[in-house]
């Protein structure tokens, strides 16, 4: 976006400007919570009061509020976050839950104290909505009627009181145990659109989150002993005659805020520090059996905030905190601002660097989600699929001898595999999964709408795949310079993906939007192809000079420039450009010595190409050396297999 100089001001601008916003940060701090909440550990439930302070920054005026209810997505089977779930790979996993491990969160008043509006109880005027699916079982949405509209620049004030039911774990968040998780807990107004909608979207299985920034003052009343961390730091923490601790805890400048607590938790700090960067301190909060692992917490922890940092932008809040999850609470791998989720296990070798990719993989999130307030809803691959392809790279740098890790015995026992080394192509970028599902959908779809199984190949892999693409046909400089334009223009705004294409194409110097249309706006697969490499005698005269034909298809709908390397019977090779526009295309080559192979593609730089064993064809085959090769592959994992199995006999 260009800006230009403009003396005249609206009269929204100007409203705008004489508002009663909170102080000037990083963001335009337009939602502020002040939250007091109660954990009851034996009941599971959470009683809680808070007091939101929005603004509307719009040019528009709205005479509604919308709110998220994200815990009653498990309240039952006929939400729809769970009608959605049925449909997935992973319902079993929930599927026959019991009553007492669902959730809830039920607003008993609403009530406007001030601002814009005069003092009013709103609770009558609360009611469900269904906005994306009109399911009316869903109570995930509540909309909330006022009594006048809140102008342009306006500000109100709002006091909320609620309950709610912890559940076993859902989606990242519940308690197992004496271990608590709590995230999306507190009810969490929507976000007003430019043309004064509101965007608040029900739950959906396959989507997260979307919200506005402001400041976070929470309260949070636990039993005495029991180590917390939540989003940002702890500003005081008071002893009751109840035997509870509450402890303070304050944030300016984030989207959301979560917190956990358990009387198991190790707690232990260090602290970032690398030349040209911010410093920050790092908390990690560890179950005891994984005591041993804790630099590896923090050394993971310490290259993503290098990395991202050199990469992007700093970071700059001053602080991180990595949870330790309890052993099976699936609340692993998880992101919110100034915390997040790891996940280890008790046997964990220094081969397994799942663990590391993990950790770089949330760490990353302060910056794809976090610091650019992307819409989850509806543009998930913006904080997933980037976050994946800058995770991918800094793994590629920072842990690049990882290996394939498989477990047995109910996941419990490792099994480092040599001879599978960590690929980022392959693991990084996930490579299979984009292949599974490249086609299921077209990624310019609103995500919350994607086929509930392969949300995850349009909005992990195949972003990561392209980018990847992108990286390999401009220069890894280029690309860091779109990525860190980007991130310095949106970060504390809330971006679409025509933002992000626009920078790509201002800092690469070319129009890339045949590209994007083919991998966001369309479903398109790229598969090119070696058809055949043949040679005859240029002419009876000349019995020295052969003619060597090179014919390479185009078998996918996707068109991307490509190479072909054709190499000669001396050793010698020769490269060709195509622009990979029509079905075929043939070279041909004279020279004293036939060619006998040909590549297309042989720098692998289109990632996104569906099948990479027809990019070569030689005029020698080679089946015999490749079957040799197998087979001593898997001869030594079968002798591997043996001597594992004769260890338990």
């Amino acid at each position: 976006m260009i800006l230009r100089r403009n003396l005249t001001l609206s009269v929204p601008a100007l409203l705008l400007m004489l508002a009663p916003v909170a102080a000037q940060g990083l963001s335009p701090r337009n939602a502020n919570y002040t939250i007091d909440v109660r954990l009851d550990p034996k009941a599971r439930t959470l009683i809680g009061r808070e007091t939101l302070v929005w603004t509307n920054i719009t040019s528009a005026s709205t005479a509604e509020l919308q709110f998220h209810l994200y815990y009653n997505g498990w309240r039952n089977a006929d939400s729809t976050w769970m009608r959605e779930h049925s449909l997935t790979t992973w319902w079993g996993q929930v599927g026959a839950r019991r009553t007492e491990d669902f959730a809830a969160i039920d607003v008993s008043s609403v009530r406007l104290t001030g601002g814009a509006i005069a003092a009013v109880d709103l609770t009558r005027g609360m009611r469900f909505i269904a906005p994306d699916d009109g399911n009316a079982d869903d109570r995930t949405v509540m909309a909330v009627a006022l009594p006048a509209p809140v102008g342009p620049g306006q500000s109100i004030t709002l006091e909320v009181a609620w309950t709610a039911k912890i559940p076993r774990p859902f989606a990242r968040t519940g308690a197992i145990g004496n271990y608590f998780f709590i995230a999306q807990w507190f009810p969490k107004i929507g976000v007003l659109d430019p043309a004064g909608q509101w965007n608040c979207h029900q739950f959906h299985v396959g989507t997260e989150f979307f919200a506005d920034y402001g400041v976070y003052d929470v309260r949070m009343t636990v039993p005495r002993g029991w180590p917390l961390a939540a989003t940002g730091r702890e500003r005081a923490r008071t002893d009751n005659a109840d035997g509870t601790t509450t402890h303070r805890y304050y944030q300016e400048d984030v989207h959301d805020f979560a917190w956990t607590t358990s009387p198991d938790f190790i707690e232990l700090r260090d602290r970032f520090e690398h030349a040209g960067l911010p410093s920050v301190d790092m908390r990690v909060m560890l179950q005891p059996e994984h005591a041993a692992q804790a630099a590896r917490h923090f050394d993971a922890t310490r290259a993503a905030l290098r990395l991202y940092g050199e990469w992007i932008g700093p970071y700059p809040y001053g602080h991180i905190t990595i949870v330790d999850p309890v052993w099976q609470s699936e609340t692993d791998g998880m992101e919110y601002p100034t915390l997040f989720t790891a996940g280890t296990r008790w046997l964990m070798p220094r081969e397994d660097t799942y663990f590391e990719d993990t950790v770089i993989h949330e760490v990353g999130h302060q910056w794809w989600y976090a610091m650019v307030g992307t819409n989850e809803f509806e543009d998930a691959w913006m904080d997933e699929g980037i976050n994946q392809y800058v995770n991918a790279r800094a793994m590629a740098d920072a842990f690049p001898d990882g290996r394939e890790v498989p477990r047995f015995f109910g996941g419990f026992v490792p099994w480092a595999l040599e001879d599978v080394r960590w690929d980022r192509v392959i693991f990084g970028d996930y490579l299979a999964g984009y292949r599974r599902g490249a086609t299921t959908d077209v990624p310019s779809t609103v995500s919350f709408r994607y086929w509930p199984r392969t949300s995850t190949p349009n909005t992990y892999a195949k972003p990561a795949l392209w980018l990847h693409t992108l990286e390999r046909a401009l220069g890894w400089t280029t690309m860091q310079q779109i990525l860190s334009t980007f991130f310095e223009r949106w970060k504390f705004k809330h971006p679409r993906p025509g933002d992000l294409f626009q920078v790509a194409n201002e800092i690469s110097r070319r129009d890339l939007t045949p590209f994007f249309d083919q991998v966001y706006r369309g479903s398109a697969t790229f598969d090119y192809g070696v058809e055949s490499v043949s040679s005859e005698e240029a002419s009876e005269a000349d019995d020295d000079v052969f003619r060597s034909h090179i014919v390479v298809r185009r078998h996918g709908d996707g068109i991307f420039p490509v190479t072909i390397l054709v190499t000669l019977g001396n050793g010698e090779q020769r490269r060709f450009a195509w622009d990979g526009g029509g079905r075929w295309h043939r070279v041909v080559v004279e020279h004293a010595s036939r060619a006998v192979s040909a590549q297309v593609d042989p720098d692998q730089t289109l990632l996104l190409d569906t099948n990479f064993t027809n990019n070569s064809f030689t005029t020698e085959p080679k089946s015999a050396r490749a079957a040799t090769k197998w087979a001593a592959t898997w001869m030594v994992w079968l002798q591997d297999q043996l001597l594992t199995w004769a260890f338990f006999i």
